[in-house]
C-alpha cells in the first residue's frame, strides 16, 4: 500500500481507503459479522483511511468502526461528516447555512459521533452538502474553528454535493477548509477541469467517492440484474440506465490488461492517476471487496498514452440520485 500527504496536513493517508457508507446499511444485505472481518482486513492490508458519516445507518457505521478500532485508534485515520439539520439534500445556494449547519448543531454532532467512534478526536471533519453561496456567510467556520481549538478535530472540510464538480473550487481557493470530498471517476471527470487544479495549488485534500459510479464501473451489473429489496441503487441502476451503459463498460474492457484485469482495478487506478487526489474511498463491506480494491495501490501506474485514452470515456449521465428529487 502507498500513502500521500493529505493536503496542508501532516496526515499521511492510504491511497485506497475504506468507503464505509455500505456497512451502515442500505446496499442490500447487512452483515455486521463480515463488516468488521472487512474492516480489519483492510487494516491488515494498510488501509488506514476509513471514511464513514452520522448518515450512514443513523450512526451504526461509525459505531461499527469504533467497535473495530479501539485500542488502535492512533493507527488509523478516520473521517465523518455531519448531516444537515433538515436532513435534505444536496445544499441549495438559496438556502441559509444556518438553517442546514448552525454552530450549535455541528458541535453537538460532532460529539455524538465521537461517542459513537469511541475517540475523543476526529482526524476529518466535514459537512456532508455543500453550496457555494454559503462560503462567506453563516457559522460553520466559527464553529470548526471552536472545534480545532478543542482538540475535537484536526482537520475540516466539505463533501461537495452530487454530480457538482464547480461548486467548492472557490471555497478551495479561499483557503478555508482543508479537504473536499469529492465524485470522479472514469465517466464523471468534471473535476479535473478546476477542481483537482485548484486543490493542487491550495494544497487541499481531496477524498474522491463514488469511484465505480456506484458499481456501475466494476462490470457487475448488466441488464436483467435483481436487486436487493433494501438496496437504494434499485430506483437509480434501472434496467434501461443498465442497457445503456453496457456498450461504454464493453469500451473500457478494451484496456484490460495483465496489470488491470478487472474493470474495478482500472477504475480504482484512474482516480489515483491526478496528484491532487489523496486516497479513493470504494464502498467496502466484505473481504472479498478489501481483497480486489487494496493491491490497486501497487499496481503500475498508467502511462501517459494509456491515460489519454481513459479520458475518452468521460460520461455525463446526469443521473440524479433519489434524494435530489426530493429536494426539489
Amino acid at each position: 500500500m502507498k500513502y500521500r500527504k493529505f493536503g496542508k496536513s501532516e496526515l499521511n493517508v492510504s491511497e485506497i481507503g475504506f468507503g464505509a457508507w455500505s456497512i451502515g446499511g442500505g446496499w442490500g444485505n447487512q452483515d455486521d459479522t463480515e463488516a468488521v472481518h472487512a474492516l480489519n482486513l483492510a487494516f491488515d492490508n494498510g488501509i488506514n483511511f476509513f471514511d464513514t458519516a452520522m448518515a450512514y445507518g443513523d450512526g451504526h457505521s461509525e459505531e461499527l468502526i469504533g467497535k473495530t478500532f479501539k485500542g488502535r485508534r492512533h493507527h488509523i485515520v478516520i473521517a465523518t461528516k455531519i448531516s444537515p439539520k433538515d436532513l435534505r439534500w444536496p445544499g441549495l445556494e438559496n438556502e441559509n447555512p444556518d438553517k442546514k449547519f448552525p454552530a450549535d448543531w455541528i458541535i453537538s454532532c460532532t460529539e455524538k459521533s465521537l461517542k459513537r467512534l469511541r475517540t475523543d478526536f476526529i482526524d476529518v471533519q466535514q459537512l456532508h452538502c455543500w453550496a457555494a453561496s454559503w462560503q462567506d456567510q453563516g457559522e460553520w467556520l466559527e464553529a470548526a474553528t471552536r472545534l480545532k481549538q478543542a482538540g475535537k478535530i484536526a482537520c475540516f472540510g466539505v463533501s461537495a454535493n452530487d454530480w457538482e464538480p464547480y461548486n467548492t473550487v472557490s471555497l478551495i481557493e479561499s483557503d478555508l477548509i482543508d479537504s473536499v470530498q469529492v465524485i470522479y471517476n472514469l465517466f464523471e471527470q468534471r473535476p479535473r477541469e478546476r477542481l483537482l487544479p485548484a486543490a493542487q495549488k491550495h494544497k487541499v485534500g481531496i477524498i474522491v467517492r463514488v469511484p465505480f459510479d456506484e458499481g456501475l464501473l466494476t462490470g457487475k451489473f448488466k441488464p436483467g440484474f435483481k436487486w436487493a429489496k433494501d438496496d437504494w441503487r434499485k430506483d437509480w441502476m434501472t434496467e434501461d440506465r443498465l442497457r445503456e451503459v453496457e456498450p461504454r463498460l464493453e469500451a473500457l474492457s478494451k484496456e484490460l490488461d495483465d496489470n488491470y484485469q478487472h474493470l474495478s482495478g482500472l477504475a480504482l487506478k484512474f482516480t489515483l492517476s491526478h496528484p491532487a487526489v489523496c486516497t479513493t474511498i470504494p464502498g467496502m463491506r466484505t473481504r472479498q471487496h478489501v481483497k480486489l480494491n487494496a493491491p490497486v495501490s501497487d499496481l503500475p501506474d498508467f502511462s501517459q498514452k494509456k491515460l489519454e485514452r481513459l479520458y475518452q470515456h468521460q460520461w455525463i449521465h446526469g443521473w440524479k440520485y433519489p434524494w435530489h428529487e426530493s429536494a426539489e
